[in-house]
């Protein structure tokens, strides 16, 4: 047991990130419905749950903390608006004024690849202007009240903050006549990131941390004192953190439930409707 333990912690990330994009765009390049995607994200979902039993970096982030339903909640709304927000692609195709610039010679994967690579240079930017604008914080605010980390709080977040970062992340690649496909293994990808960077699986990725921002290093990111929690903004990569000096990682470090929050709202509402409203009241 303990040699397959060993075994999980160090393939888990690489596999699902691999397998589960894989199989995407296996769906996504044959004739099986689109919508099957979603059944394949539940697999995912499932997975991670397993895995977190499996090899939990915390036992007790594992326990439901009144917390669940919530989640779920944040979880079904942010899924919809992303889904709502891929299925519009058609439309700005039709009315975009500009010429499309998107490399539709490249293969599938290699559209993906670059698209992950924009969405994350975005995506991670908006993310640090939250952190420095008092009136995005009090959206993104409601991703930092976690209070226990594991792989279905990722996408804990508030719809309008959502919506900011899908559009920092995605406008250009809208922009450039991103392709159906694209977008849809895109908003998948990303679903499958959100599960393995807020991951209670003792998971082990070795030099993977200088490039993939994985559970190990975006921890770091919620630790909730504001000086210590301002690193790692990263979505995919920990590319933009190297360049905004963000970057931070200590293999020593060992987190539990008392360094999760944030340190000077420690009675932040947590309640799905009372964190929608919450932003509104500051």
């Amino acid at each position: 047991m303990n040699a397959l333990k060993w075994i999980t912690r160090w393939t888990y990330a690489p596999l699902i990130l691999v397998g589960f994009n894989a199989a995407a765009m296996m769906i996504v390049i044959s004739d099986v419905p689109k919508w099957t995607l979603g059944w394949l994200l539940a697999a995912a979902i499932g997975v991670s749950f397993l895995i977190e039993g499996f090899i939990p970096y915390q036992k007790d982030w594992n326990r439901p903390q009144g917390d669940r339903s919530r989640d779920l909640m944040h979880f079904l709304v942010n899924e919809a608006s992303i889904a709502g927000s891929v299925m519009l692609i058609p439309v700005a195709a039709v009315l975009m004024p500009f010429p499309r610039l998107w490399p539709d010679a490249l293969p599938l994967w290699a559209q993906l690849i670059l698209a992950i690579l924009v969405a994350d240079a975005g995506i991670t930017l908006a993310h640090w202007a939250s952190h420095r604008n008092n009136i995005l914080w009090r959206f993104h605010a409601v991703h930092h009240s976690v209070r226990r980390m594991y792989g279905f709080n990722g996408l804990m977040k508030h719809p309008l903050h959502q919506a900011i970062e899908l559009t920092a992340g995605t406008a250009p690649l809208v922009l450039a006549g991103m392709p159906l496909e694209v977008a849809l293994l895109l908003a998948f990808a990303v679903a499958v990131q959100l599960l393995l960077q807020h991951s209670n699986a003792d998971m082990r990725i070795g030099p993977l941390r200088y490039v993939l921002a994985l559970a190990p290093v975006h921890r770091f990111h919620h630790l909730k004192s504001a000086e210590e929690g301002d690193v790692n903004f990263g979505l995919f990569t920990t590319l933009w953190d190297r360049l905004l000096g963000t970057a931070a990682f200590d293999p020593d470090k060992r987190f539990t439930s008392a360094d999760l929050g944030i340190g000077d709202m420690p009675d932040y509402p947590r309640t799905y409707l009372r964190q929608l409203i919450q932003p509104f009241r500051q």
